[in-house]
Protein backbone atom coordinates (compact mmCIF):
# COMPACT_ATOMS: atom_id res chain seq x y z
CA UNK A 1 0.00 0.00 0.00
CA UNK A 2 1.22 3.43 -0.86
CA UNK A 3 1.01 6.48 1.39
CA UNK A 4 0.59 8.64 -1.71
CA UNK A 5 -2.29 11.05 -1.14
CA UNK A 6 -2.24 13.24 -4.25
CA UNK A 7 -3.67 10.62 -6.62
CA UNK A 8 -6.97 8.80 -6.07
CA UNK A 9 -6.61 5.24 -4.87
CA UNK A 10 -7.10 2.56 -7.50
CA UNK A 11 -8.39 -0.98 -7.10
CA UNK A 12 -5.55 -3.49 -6.89
CA UNK A 13 -7.53 -6.70 -6.36
CA UNK A 14 -10.45 -8.15 -4.45
CA UNK A 15 -10.52 -9.69 -1.00
CA UNK A 16 -12.94 -12.49 -0.18
CA UNK A 17 -13.67 -12.62 3.56
CA UNK A 18 -15.25 -15.89 4.68
CA UNK A 19 -17.69 -16.00 7.59
CA UNK A 20 -19.75 -18.79 9.15
CA UNK A 21 -17.17 -21.40 8.26
CA UNK A 22 -18.11 -23.75 11.11
CA UNK A 23 -19.46 -26.42 8.76
CA UNK A 24 -18.80 -29.23 11.24
CA UNK A 25 -22.24 -28.49 12.72
CA UNK A 26 -23.87 -30.24 9.75
CA UNK A 27 -23.06 -33.71 11.11
CA UNK A 28 -21.35 -34.99 7.97
CA UNK A 29 -20.06 -38.52 7.73
CA UNK A 30 -16.35 -39.14 7.13
CA UNK A 31 -17.07 -39.76 3.44
CA UNK A 32 -19.09 -36.54 3.16
CA UNK A 33 -16.29 -34.61 4.86
CA UNK A 34 -13.73 -36.12 2.47
CA UNK A 35 -15.90 -35.29 -0.56
CA UNK A 36 -16.46 -31.76 0.70
CA UNK A 37 -12.75 -31.22 1.32
CA UNK A 38 -11.97 -32.55 -2.17
CA UNK A 39 -14.38 -29.98 -3.64
CA UNK A 40 -12.92 -27.16 -1.53
CA UNK A 41 -9.34 -28.13 -2.43
CA UNK A 42 -10.29 -28.31 -6.13
CA UNK A 43 -11.79 -24.81 -5.85
CA UNK A 44 -8.58 -23.41 -4.34
CA UNK A 45 -6.44 -25.33 -6.85
CA UNK A 46 -8.47 -23.87 -9.73
CA UNK A 47 -8.03 -20.31 -8.44
CA UNK A 48 -4.31 -20.92 -8.05
CA UNK A 49 -3.84 -22.65 -11.43
CA UNK A 50 -5.51 -19.76 -13.27
CA UNK A 51 -3.32 -17.20 -11.47
CA UNK A 52 -6.32 -15.48 -9.93
CA UNK A 53 -5.43 -16.26 -6.31
CA UNK A 54 -2.70 -14.03 -4.89
CA UNK A 55 -2.96 -15.27 -1.31
CA UNK A 56 -5.26 -17.26 0.93
CA UNK A 57 -5.19 -18.19 4.57
CA UNK A 58 -7.53 -19.70 7.15
CA UNK A 59 -7.67 -17.89 10.47
CA UNK A 60 -7.51 -19.25 14.00
CA UNK A 61 -10.59 -18.83 16.22
CA UNK A 62 -8.90 -16.64 18.82
CA UNK A 63 -8.06 -13.00 18.29
CA UNK A 64 -8.32 -9.53 19.74
CA UNK A 65 -10.27 -6.49 18.57
CA UNK A 66 -8.90 -3.05 19.45
CA UNK A 67 -11.10 0.04 19.46
CA UNK A 68 -11.23 3.50 20.98
CA UNK A 69 -9.15 6.58 20.27
CA UNK A 70 -5.93 4.93 21.49
CA UNK A 71 -6.84 1.33 20.74
CA UNK A 72 -7.28 0.79 24.44
CA UNK A 73 -10.68 -0.92 24.27
CA UNK A 74 -9.82 -4.58 23.88
CA UNK A 75 -12.23 -7.43 23.16
CA UNK A 76 -10.85 -10.95 23.25
CA UNK A 77 -12.17 -13.65 20.94
CA UNK A 78 -13.62 -16.17 20.24
CA UNK A 79 -16.65 -13.97 19.86
CA UNK A 80 -20.19 -14.87 20.91
CA UNK A 81 -21.59 -14.24 17.44
CA UNK A 82 -19.80 -17.00 15.53
CA UNK A 83 -21.55 -15.96 12.30
CA UNK A 84 -19.54 -12.71 12.46
CA UNK A 85 -16.17 -14.41 12.86
CA UNK A 86 -13.97 -14.21 9.79
CA UNK A 87 -12.69 -17.73 9.23
CA UNK A 88 -10.33 -16.98 6.37
CA UNK A 89 -9.66 -14.96 3.26
CA UNK A 90 -8.63 -15.15 -0.37
CA UNK A 91 -6.99 -12.25 -2.20
CA UNK A 92 -7.90 -12.33 -5.89
CA UNK A 93 -6.14 -10.71 -8.82
CA UNK A 94 -9.07 -9.99 -11.12
CA UNK A 95 -10.11 -6.90 -13.07
CA UNK A 96 -13.69 -6.32 -11.87
CA UNK A 97 -16.03 -6.78 -8.94
CA UNK A 98 -18.25 -8.83 -11.24
CA UNK A 99 -15.44 -11.31 -11.89
CA UNK A 100 -14.67 -11.51 -8.15
CA UNK A 101 -18.35 -12.17 -7.40
CA UNK A 102 -18.58 -14.84 -10.12
CA UNK A 103 -15.53 -16.65 -8.72
CA UNK A 104 -16.73 -16.35 -5.14
CA UNK A 105 -20.11 -17.86 -6.07
CA UNK A 106 -18.37 -21.06 -7.16
CA UNK A 107 -17.11 -21.79 -3.61
CA UNK A 108 -18.58 -25.17 -2.60
CA UNK A 109 -18.82 -24.10 1.05
CA UNK A 110 -22.00 -22.09 0.41
CA UNK A 111 -23.84 -25.41 0.83
CA UNK A 112 -22.72 -25.28 4.49
CA UNK A 113 -23.76 -21.75 5.43
CA UNK A 114 -20.71 -19.83 4.20
CA UNK A 115 -21.08 -16.06 3.93
CA UNK A 116 -18.58 -14.20 1.78
CA UNK A 117 -17.89 -10.47 1.84
CA UNK A 118 -16.09 -9.16 -1.25
CA UNK A 119 -14.08 -5.95 -0.93
CA UNK A 120 -11.82 -4.18 -3.40
CA UNK A 121 -8.28 -3.66 -2.17
CA UNK A 122 -6.72 -0.25 -2.74
CA UNK A 123 -3.36 1.10 -3.84
CA UNK A 124 -3.56 3.69 -1.06
CA UNK A 125 -5.93 4.55 1.76
CA UNK A 126 -9.15 6.08 0.37
CA UNK A 127 -9.97 7.65 3.76
CA UNK A 128 -6.63 9.48 3.94
CA UNK A 129 -7.00 10.56 0.31
CA UNK A 130 -10.45 12.09 0.99
CA UNK A 131 -9.17 13.84 4.14
CA UNK A 132 -6.12 15.19 2.30
CA UNK A 133 -8.26 16.34 -0.65
CA UNK A 134 -10.60 18.18 1.74
CA UNK A 135 -7.61 19.92 3.30
CA UNK A 136 -6.26 20.99 -0.09
CA UNK A 137 -9.68 22.31 -1.15
CA UNK A 138 -10.07 24.25 2.11
CA UNK A 139 -6.69 25.93 1.64
CA UNK A 140 -7.27 26.75 -2.05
Amino acid sequence: MSTEMTAPPRTTGYLLLFRSTNWEQYGLSKDEIRQTMDKVNAWFDSLSATGKMVAAQPLMDEGVVLAGKKGDVVTDAPFAEAKEVIGGYVLLSVETMEEAVALAKTNPMFAFGLTTEIRPTASSCPHLYRAFSSLVEAVA
